[in-house]
């Protein structure tokens, strides 16, 4: 119910700092109006957007369509509260949102919520009537559409109540499967449901006159959103203190909280238990606390559940991405932890191919110790000093060629990238930045020395974004290395900050606007923007990632180009030879065969709107996605020469070692595309030989 992307911001500062908010209370339905300051607030956001934003919207009738669609969608997203007649009574406002927006009319909005309100009380009333009652036939052959966002709205009260009971039937087999009882099943939905109203309930009115705001803004752009002063003191709250939690980013995805992404160094990523796509259904404290029923609950009321004090525990119950909606259930236990630098700080490694040894150095982020370098420290940390001092290590070790692995590296300082690419050539320039006048800035390697001149491979995924993306396009651009992997993320923009009281005389805190105000080019002139940037070499695994990152983002800004900038090209050898041979061992590769298998599995579960309602059905898919999963396993452990596992739970039952940071990856899922960069440098390395020694 509060708009993804917000929710977004929000619990990345949350659930990595200690931070305190208020117990909310009951807001009456008269309550729910707007003040003259929120008018304020709106007059001065469209004038912002118009202005300064990059893509200088017009505020007109086109747009009003849009922004009435995009509000309903962020109250009602699974389309479950309002009905088609709901829906048509406010047609009258379609063509006039915009003028409102300009004169500071926001009653309309505030009319829709509270209707939404009320429909969320008959709904949740109807939901403990059925459940009470629990008549269900567990055999009939029914369907049950849990993905109802591009559903058409139900035409009447009637077809709703049919809604919502196939979701309560669905609500109950779900935990009949996952092993509850009656009467701890119908305790626990009847807490699920009452907690959707109590939490609707306590919406503000500053609640929805930022989801309002956010239904324009992001129908503009969807990294442009508006921070209330109450978000925005928690944001600033959570930027002062030292980061602690258990390291994620979350995001409500059709009343689930699913994890964005983790963030390099913290508990969730040293687990290896928690990944992108992964659902958290309940949440529980310490090592013996009740565990919460969170589905249908508020991002934030999730948040404020998972944050804690370091070196405290939280279980967190989840529903794995690979088990699809109607799956099984896990319980994972974290302590959470202060997320240190050298947490995320770039390490390397030497590995063998082909009789080369070749080096790999792992970022995970771009940062900087801002702190230490403004407090006048020579030696403060960042990603380009810590990565020079393993290049240098590198090289006295002998290596035949380096490769930088980017996976998952979602970006960080704009300075890091452009500096880390002047390691590797000469001069020149690395990325272009235009704003929202037109005005384009050439960031260029500040240092002319080259630390680096050997072979070089970049791996890249589909969660390489930003910085990363602006590193590994110089590095394609120059022709200075092989950029291997899947298509990366394609987050191309710029944002800022923006203050709004600054526009008022009073200097009162009416919140803040997050405004994208630039986008990135490369140095040859296309946008990093949508498409990412594409590897020379793709792995068969990037069939899934067509749809993830900037492209699976709604209204994202698209693909782009300017005037290339002047830069020097270096020589590689034909990547068509490369690309062949790497084919070749793919194919016959079970480590490949397992990854592909396994987003097989994720795209078909990700595109599956429906479940069934017939207990014995679900049972037999359970079983059978659980058996095909182990035998997945199973072929790569053998293929790693390791005992096969007798079912998933044995290797869910495995605790890392206490002397250890990360769970084990001893099937080695983690480097098989490693690996295969390894074999395609070597090829590479190979190739130039003959042609070194000639111009020798």
């Amino acid at each position: 119910m509060q708009l993804r992307l917000i929710g977004l911001l929000l619990s990345f500062v949350c659930l990595c700092a200690g931070t305190a908010i208020a117990k909310p209370t009951y807001v009456t339905i008269d309550d729910l109006r707007a003040s003259d300051q929120q008018r304020q607030a709106a007059l001065i956001i469209t004038q912002v957007m118009e202005k300064f934003h990059y893509r200088k919207p017009s505020l007109d009738d086109s747009l009003s369509t849009a922004i009435l669609d995009r509000y309903l969608e962020s109250l009602d997203s699974n389309r479950s509260f309002f009905t088609a007649q709901d829906v048509a009574r406010y047609e009258r406002h379609r063509l006039e949102l915009d003028d409102n927006l300009r004169t500071g009319k926001l009653e309309p909005a505030f009319e829709i919520f509270r209707r939404f309100r009320a429909a969320v009380d008959e709904r949740v009333a109807y939901a403990e009537e059925i459940l009470a009652a629990n008549d269900f036939d567990f055999e009939r052959d029914e369907i049950y559409q849990f993905d109802r966002s591009e559903a058409e709205w139900p035409a009447d009260p009637a077809a709703l109540d049919d809604v919502w009971r196939k979701r309560v039937k669905n609500d109950i087999l779900a935990l009949r499967l996952a092993g509850k009882d009656e009467a701890e099943i119908s305790e626990t939905l009847s807490k699920r449901y009452k907690g959707i109203k109590r939490r609707v309930s306590q919406m503000t009115p500053e609640d929805v006159f930022q989801a309002f705001i956010n239904a324009y803004t992001l129908t503009v752009e969807p990294h442009t959103s508006y921070m209330s002063p109450r978000l925005s003191e928690n944001f600033d709250i959570g930027m002062r203190l030292s980061l602690q939690g258990i390291g994620a980013v979350l995001r409500n995805e059709n009343e689930f909280t699913e994890i964005q992404s983790t963030v390099p160094g913290g508990p969730a990523e040293r687990s290896g238990e928690l990944k992108g796509g992964d659902r958290i259904v309940g949440v529980a404290q310490g090592r013996d606390g009740g565990m919460e029923d969170v589905v249908g609950w508020r991002l934030q009321d999730v948040v404020d559940l998972i944050r804690g004090p370091k070196d405290s525990i939280v279980r967190l119950n989840v529903l794995p991405k690979s088990q699809g909606v109607g799956g099984r259930t896990r319980e994972v236990l974290l302590v959470r932890d202060e997320i240190k630098l050298e947490d995320k700080a770039a390490k390397s490694e030497v590995i063998e191919s082909g009789g080369l040894r070749l080096g790999v150095v792992e970022i995970p982020a771009f940062y900087r110790d801002f702190g230490a370098q403004a407090a006048g420290e020579d030696d403060f940390r960042s990603t380009t000093r810590d990565v020079r001092k393993l290049l240098d290590e590198l090289q006295a070790e002998g290596v035949d060629g380096v490769i930088i692995d980017l996976r998952r590296n979602g970006g960080g300082s704009l300075s890091e990238a452009t500096e880390l690419t002047g390691l590797f050539i000469e001069k020149g320039p690395v990325v272009q930045v235009r704003d929202s006048a037109g005005k384009i800035e050439v960031e260029r390697d500040p240092d002319p020395e080259q630390v680096y001149e050997g072979p070089l491979a970049v791996l890249v995924d589909r969660n390489s974004a930003s910085a990363s993306e602006i590193f590994a396009g110089a590095i394609q651009d120059y022709s200075r290395g092989l950029i291997i992997g899947e298509p990366t993320f394609g987050k191309g923009t710029v944002q800022t900050l923006v203050d709004l009281g600054r526009f008022l005389r009073s200097r009162d805190d009416i919140g803040r606007l997050r405004l994208t105000m630039a986008q990135f080019f490369r140095v040859q002139g296309g946008s990093t923007q949508h498409r990412g940037v594409m590897p020379d070499i793709v792995y068969p695994t990037a069939k899934g990632a067509a749809d993830h990152g900037e492209r699976a983002l709604k209204n994202a800004l698209p693909w782009a180009s300017i005037q290339p900038a002047a830069h020097q090209l270096h020589g590689i050898t034909s990547v068509s030879s490369l690309r062949d041979a790497s084919l070749v061992r793919m194919e016959s590769n079970p480590g490949f065969r397992f990854l592909v298998e396994e987003e097989d599995d994720l795209i078909e579960l990700e595109q599956r709107k429906t479940v069934s309602l017939r207990e014995s059905v679900r049972r037999a898919e359970w079983d059978q996605r659980e058996q095909d999963r182990l035998d997945r396993r199973n072929r790569l452990r053998a293929f790693r020469g390791l005992d096969p596992l007798a079912s998933l739970e044995d290797d869910e039952d495995d605790e890392p070692a206490a002397d250890s940071d990360e769970k084990d990856d001893e099937e080695g899922i983690q480097r098989i595309m490693l690996e295969e960069s390894a074999n395609i440098l070597a090829d590479h390395i190979r190739a130039m030989r003959p042609r070194t020694a000639l111009l020798n």
